[in-house]
């Protein structure tokens, strides 16, 4: 899973980049020359994948990871997002907008007061307009190719699909919003565009006024999903030790590290669940969409296994744990043969069967 996180200048989005990986980007209180994304990835702690290795004992064991990319700040100027970052950016499963909801007097006298819900309602504006720009310009290459005979379906759909849009974007609504059938998905997925994506706001508020903006979040989520941080409480646990660590998160009621709410957090927006595959070299998580089929799980672990894919030997991490081995599970007719159409439950094992 890649996320991108996006925020306006000073909006204090590479503290929250650190305190979700523990790095030690360069926070500054300035606009810098640097365009280069801070990159940085982390495993998704999964208690299940530890339970698993107690059982195998494996060579290796492999947890889901999550790569987070802080791209550099935005200015809010309503042009568009800089050409390289949307590159990178369409390489992401969901953007993360960082929003300033904390004083500092350094910060308010260049960027003015604390105002989040202003700051989405510019950074959304800036992600249409940079949609927008990109439609625009391949419907203006679908007409030249039109005057030059070329009316291929699919160019046809395409144009169809794309005019849908632009109209949308215009109404400042997003592509996610916007209801396209399978086919018409199929058309522009070569665009990915950003508006298109999963949007999740992280609320960043100081040590004085986290878990007291309800009102504020709940107009929030009138348009988007939220989840608030105190983003420099948070990274500065990284510096106790884990007892410390825990110590200040209880006095600040936060029952779990920004990085394990966040992870929670993007499997929900996403849809998102994971399957195990186990034995003696090796006990792996993968993560998969929720709905995905068997032969969609084999496909994720390796295109082979889904080509020739015969049969899934299937169990569930909670049986084999009530059970406590394969054998027992098999004895009690827990140990299941699934087709390429099996729906892939959240904590399934799964042993592929395959020729090729």
């Amino acid at each position: 899973m890649k996320i991108g996180i996006l925020g306006l200048l000073n909006s204090g989005k590479t503290t929250i980049f650190n305190a979700l990986t523990g790095l030690d980007a360069e926070i500054t209180s300035y606009a810098t020359n640097k365009i280069e994304p801070n990159l940085g990835v982390v495993d998704v702690e999964d208690e299940r994948v530890k339970e698993l290795k107690k059982l195998y004992k494996p060579d290796k064991t492999k947890f889901a990871n999550i790569e987070y990319i802080d791209f550099v700040g935005l200015s809010g100027d309503e042009k568009g997002l800089p050409p390289n970052l949307i590159s990178l950016a369409k390489r992401t499963d969901a953007i993360a907008l960082v929003i300033r909801n904390f004083d500092d007097e350094v910060i308010s006298e260049t960027c003015g007061k604390v105002d989040p819900l202003s700051d989405i309602e510019k950074i959304s504006a800036e992600m249409i307009i940079s949609d927008l720009l990109i439609a625009e310009k391949r419907l203006e290459n679908i007409q030249s190719s039109k005057k030059k005979g070329i009316k291929e379906q699919a160019l046809i759909l395409e144009e169809k699909v794309l005019h849908k849009i632009s109209e949308t974007l215009s109404e400042e609504i997003p592509v996610r919003d916007l209801e396209l059938s399978n086919d018409e998905k199929k058309a522009i997925k070569g665009f990915q565009f950003i508006t298109q994506k999963p949007l999740m706001i992280i609320l960043n508020s100081d040590e004085n006024n986290f878990g007291s903006n309800q009102e504020l979040i709940k107009e929030i989520e009138k348009e988007n999903k939220v989840i608030e941080f105190a983003g420099n409480f948070e990274m500065e646990l990284y510096n106790l030790s884990v007892e410390d660590a825990l110590e200040f998160l209880e006095e600040m009621n936060i029952a779990e590290s920004a990085r394990v709410r966040l992870t929670k957090f993007s499997y929900d927006l996403l849809g998102y669940i994971s399957f195990f595959t186990v034995g003696n070299d090796e006990v792996k998580a993968w993560t998969i969409t929720k709905g995905a089929t068997a032969v969609e799980a084999a496909a994720k672990i390796h295109s082979d296994l889904a080509r020739g894919f015969i049969r899934a030997e299937c169990f569930s991490y909670e049986n084999l744990i009530c059970c406590g081995s394969e054998s027992t599970l098999r004895e009690k007719g827990l140990y299941q043969l699934e087709g390429k159409n099996y729906i892939v439950k959240d904590g399934d094992v799964l042993n592929i069967r395959f020729s090729v």
